[in-house]
């Protein structure tokens, strides 16, 4: 689908508040374009549109498009809402985000970063590095870099370096000139239905970078293996531990504050090389994964090593991914997205190597039924690594469907096979009552979620 734009166009997008849809509102804004939108609730993003004197409309109505030429809806948007509704009635153009983004980015050089966690991470380790290596990148991240404190910045460069949305299939339309997939996890079925359909989009994906750009795969995974086997031509690169990646990860040491590791690269018709002594201020194997993946970019395009270290280095980080926000009695309380059961693990088994005398405990918020109906079993075994569970009410997201078991239940399955404690809060309030009463000594505390639980850890404070 080709979308032809002029200047004069009002841009309405319809759910402006979302990471993804306020990133690319904000870099249509700086390329001139007429931009305004709706959302349910105001948060951090709509208040930097209002900065960029973008308008916004608090509720979706049909008066909010009278002006409005053309919308942009997100993925979470549904075909009942009233803007659209509207839009029909008088037959303006409506595009999803996946679309609209596909056009903007055609006449750049772009990284596309896709995978079903890392994204963001990922992103931005690369927008640093090309940052530092003064290529001045137009970005489109979905989170928010503490370097930029906003998740879009419309660079001079030639350059794009951006974060894919995989949830509505629309990242295929995406063209990239070099791309990556950091791993394919059972995620947002409730659009692929299959892990046939999911595995077979990230093999589109991949087939569209063109000869003369990479694709950069993550052999660790094991379902990007099983696409590795169907890609009709060999145009990519493996990152990971695996013996047989081609950027290969070794040496790794773990502290508090930073992970280290050397960097084998063992490329075809290429002198072997090894980077040694990386360093990134995260924790974890998966984003020591994620700094290889954007260390082997930086490289295939010709950056210095110096620079890539610099940048890697001094690295300033992404909001919400494991980040401090307070301490109370002693107790350090972090707040992360994680949301899917591989991302809990990963990253529990990250804190776990280098907080491994304290006790963690998790207040976990779960992000929408249908991922919790679909991953129940997962999520039960996902905390295993933990000491304590603090559950809290599900964030539905909007949607209206039922959740099809008891609550309680699968408090009582998350002990059971994690082996954990687990204790079941109502809201913010029981939750601060719960902290100031068990909550001291050897611990480190992580709220997890995607949904309105970063507020909470961020207004405890004021309720301990």
């Amino acid at each position: 689908m080709k979308i032809e734009l002029a200047k004069n166009e009002n841009i309405h997008f319809v759910g402006i508040g979302g990471i993804g849809m306020s990133g690319l509102a904000l870099i249509m804004r700086g390329m001139g374009f007429k931009i305004q939108g709706s959302d349910i609730t105001t948060n951090k993003s709509t208040e930097r549109l209002k900065k960029n004197k973008i308008k916004i409309f608090l509720g979706h109505a049909k008066k909010n498009i009278n002006k409005a030429t053309i919308l942009v809806i997100s993925s979470a948007i549904k075909k009942n809402n009233s803007e659209v509704k509207q839009a029909r009635i008088k037959n303006l153009p409506i595009y999803k985000r996946g679309d609209m983004l596909a056009h903007i980015v055609s006449l750049t050089q772009n990284v596309v970063v896709a995978g079903s966690h890392g994204k963001t991470t990922t992103t931005s380790l690369i927008s640093g590095i090309f940052a530092k290596a003064k290529l001045d990148p137009t970005i489109i991240n979905g989170g928010v870099l503490n370097s930029l404190q906003s998740s879009a910045k419309l660079g001079k460069g030639k350059w794009c370096v951006l974060e894919s949305d995989e949830s509505d299939g629309s990242f295929v339309k995406v063209p990239p000139t070099y791309s990556i997939v950091t791993n394919v996890d059972r995620e947002h079925m409730d659009y692929y239905r299959s892990m046939d359909k999911l595995k077979n989009h990230f093999l589109d994906f991949i087939n569209k970078v063109p000869s003369f750009g990479k694709s950069f795969i993550c052999i660790d995974d094991k379902v990007n293996n099983e696409i590795i086997k169907k890609i009709k031509t060999k145009n990519f690169y493996t990152y990971g531990i695996n013996k047989n990646s081609n950027f290969r990860i070794k040496n790794i040491q773990q502290r508090k504050e930073s992970s280290i590791f050397d960097l084998n690269i063992s490329l075809p018709s290429k002198k072997k090389k090894i980077l040694k002594g990386i360093s990134i201020p995260l924790l974890g194997l998966h984003n020591i994964r994620n700094a290889t993946a954007a260390a082997a970019v930086a490289l295939t395009i010709g950056i210095p090593n110096k620079i890539i270290n610099e940048s890697l280095y001094k690295f300033e980080g992404v909001q919400r991914r494991f980040n401090k926000i307070f301490s109370y009695k002693g107790v350090n309380f972090f707040d992360d997205y994680a949301h899917h059961p591989t991302e809990i693990k990963e990253l529990i088994n990250g804190v776990n190597k280098v907080y491994n005398k304290e006790e963690i405990f998790c207040i976990f918020q779960p992000h929408r039924i249908s991922r919790l109906k679909d991953l129940r079993k997962e999520f039960t075994l996902c905390f295993n690594k933990a000491q304590g569970v603090i559950l809290c009410p599900i964030y539905k997201a909007g949607e209206k469907i039922k959740l099809g078991f008891n609550y309680l239940n699968f408090a009582k399955e998350i002990a059971e096979k994690s082996k954990v404690k687990v204790y079941l809060v109502k809201d913010q309030y029981q939750l601060s009552k719960f902290i100031k009463q068990y909550i001291y000594g050897n611990k480190v505390v992580i709220g997890m979620g995607a949904g309105s639980i970063s507020n909470w850890i961020k207004e405890l404070p004021k309720l301990l």
